[in-house]
């Protein structure tokens, strides 16, 4: 990349305050960036490295009336920095390009305008793929799948039979879409597989980590809503029902026939039993372990899970717990003393 600060102002809806000429040539983060780099702050607390930035120009917020170097003001200082790194990146992407001669293509395949499809990928019977997708190499696409548009599919994914996913989805490598649900059932000690003979739905503009797997139901849907986007490393059992722009964060596991809502949060290593409701605009923080359905709009914490705020003080009095022991263990030993004396 080499542009003026001005053309970047214009790529990204900013207004330039200073050298509008100043040439940058990289991208890079507040505290890593040198000279020629471009960076951005957006959060308040981070302000004061922009006194100490390597950085030739700074991507900020309107709060940020002036710098001593040149900066572009925007409304949100991190869409904005995602924007220029997208331009950045356009240039350098090499998706594949046409069919790769390696590829294996079953009967009745519809393929879209300028789908690519990498070395070695299998594409089972009557799999329809729409315009513009692109699959990387190794990847299975099992019978009657059906992909849309603008869909970028990374190497080394396996998408099951039966499975519907929507336009504009990313999926990184090494998931698993549609394997079978856990379902056993416990006979005299044995366990009986059961079987799994429905499908798996993904919205559109949905994003998927890698090594993420997504079950197919026992019956009908295990769907991911709109716009949700799913972390690395997440597990969602059968017949779970994600809605629309929610974040599943890394190591997440939600157990069959869950239903979570619109725009919950679910952060690192969260655990949800089975048959559970979490309802919209729910944040579940970190490590939780979910047991119970939650109403929408709560924070809930813990192992089991509540609201955040009772979540906190039970661990403020467990913290004290040493304290109240040593003060206990003195109130007893005083109490023997007074018992004594009066025998």
């Amino acid at each position: 990349m080499r542009k003026t600060l001005k053309e970047i102002a214009e790529l990204i809806d900013g207004e330039v305050v200073g050298n509008g000429g100043t040439v940058i040539t990289g991208v890079s983060g507040i505290k890593e960036a040198g000279e020629g780099d471009i960076t951005f702050v957006a959060n308040p607390k981070y302000f004061p490295l922009i006194e100490k930035t390597g950085a030739s120009a700074i991507i900020t917020s309107k709060d940020v009336k002036t710098a001593p170097k040149p900066i572009i003001r925007t409304d949100n200082p991190s869409l904005a920095f995602a924007k220029l790194i997208s331009f950045t990146a356009c240039g350098e992407s090499k998706h594949p390009k046409g069919i790769h001669p390696t590829a294996i293509l079953g009967k009745d395949v519809s393929l879209g305008h300028d789908v690519a499809v990498g070395p070695y990928v299998v594409i089972e019977d009557n799999v329809s793929i729409g315009d513009k997708t692109i699959i990387y190499s190794g990847c299975f696409l099992g019978h009657h799948t059906k992909i849309g548009s603008d869909t970028l599919i990374y190497a080394n994914v396996s998408i099951r039979e039966r499975i519907t996913i929507g336009s504009r989805v990313i999926i990184h490598s090494g998931t698993v879409i549609g394997s079978d649900g856990f379902g056993f059932a416990t006979i005299e000690g044995l366990h009986h597989k059961i079987p799994q003979i429905g499908t798996v739905e993904i919205g559109d503009d949905v994003e998927i980590g890698a090594n993420v797997t997504i079950d197919r139901a026992r019956f009908e849907k295990t769907i991911v809503g709109r716009g949700t986007k799913i972390d690395n490393l997440v597990q969602i059992a059968h017949n779970v029902v994600i809605g629309n722009n929610s974040i599943i964060v890394a190591q997440v596991g939600i157990s069959g026939s869950t239903t979570v809502g619109n725009n919950v949060v679910l952060a690192g290593q969260v655990g949800l039993v089975g048959h559970i409701n979490i309802g919209d605009n729910v944040i579940v923080m970190a490590q939780s372990g979910v047991s119970k359905s939650i109403p929408s709009g709560t924070m809930a914490w813990g192992y089991p899970a509540k609201p955040a705020s009772q979540a906190k003080r039970v661990n403020a009095c467990v913290q004290s717990l040493p304290r109240l022991y040593n003060t206990i263990a003195e109130l007893k030993k005083r109490i023997e003393e007074l018992e004594a004396k009066l025998k």
